[in-house]
């Protein structure tokens, strides 16, 4: 890899095509606020082995607006997360170019996989960042953004939208709300 500037590894084209499949290793404790759940890596955050790192991935941006982290964090911190109550995982943990790359069976036996991790760590939300995958993976098609009634356990589920920067039906300011919103809930 090569560095950037700002000393961040920068993958090279090779590491990113030999990433495609690499699992991306979950950021877990038991008993945290929230678990943010991507819904897959993609090639750059599974070549650099952090989540949502790919330039232009608006989830740390948004965190940040929405009040969970003090400044924007890179994706090379995301285990300092943990120390303020967040953690990390994927629907589906296999790296892919896309999401549309994954079967309805990927997205249900992820869903499956997801719920078992939930019911072992326990945090307080769960929040599925993609309204698509979710209704797909737990198979509600008529899911919305926010608040679900199902729940994991004691795990209440919230959805926001994908912050990938190829999702433009969002702005950043309006993600930092959505965001934000999950934030005064889980604080109450």
């Amino acid at each position: 890899m090569s560095s950037s500037p700002e000393n961040v590894w920068v993958p090279t084209r090779a590491q990113l095509a030999t990433a495609h499949d690499k699992v991306l290793p979950d950021v877990l404790a038991p008993d945290l606020k929230v678990v943010f759940c991507g819904i897959n890596p993609g090639l750059y955050s599974a070549a650099v082995a952090h989540h949502f790192a790919r330039p232009g991935n608006r989830f740390w941006p948004a965190l940040f607006a929405g009040g969970f982290t003090p400044r924007v964090y890179s994706p090379f911190e995301d285990h300092d997360l943990l120390a303020i109550g967040y953690g990390l995982t994927n629907l589906v943990p296999r790296a892919s170019a896309a999401a549309d790359e994954l079967s309805r069976d990927e997205l249900l036996a992820g869903a499956a996989a997801l719920t078992l991790k939930i019911e072992r760590h326990q945090p307080r939300y769960l929040a599925v960042l993609g309204v698509g995958a979710y209704r797909a993976g737990f198979d509600r098609r008529k899911a919305t953004l926010g608040l679900q009634d199902e729940r994991i356990g004691g795990t209440r589920i919230w959805v926001l939208p994908n912050p990938s920067g190829l999702n433009a039906h969002y702005t950043g300011p309006a993600l930092g709300e959505m965001f934000a919103a999950l934030r005064r809930a889980a604080d109450g």
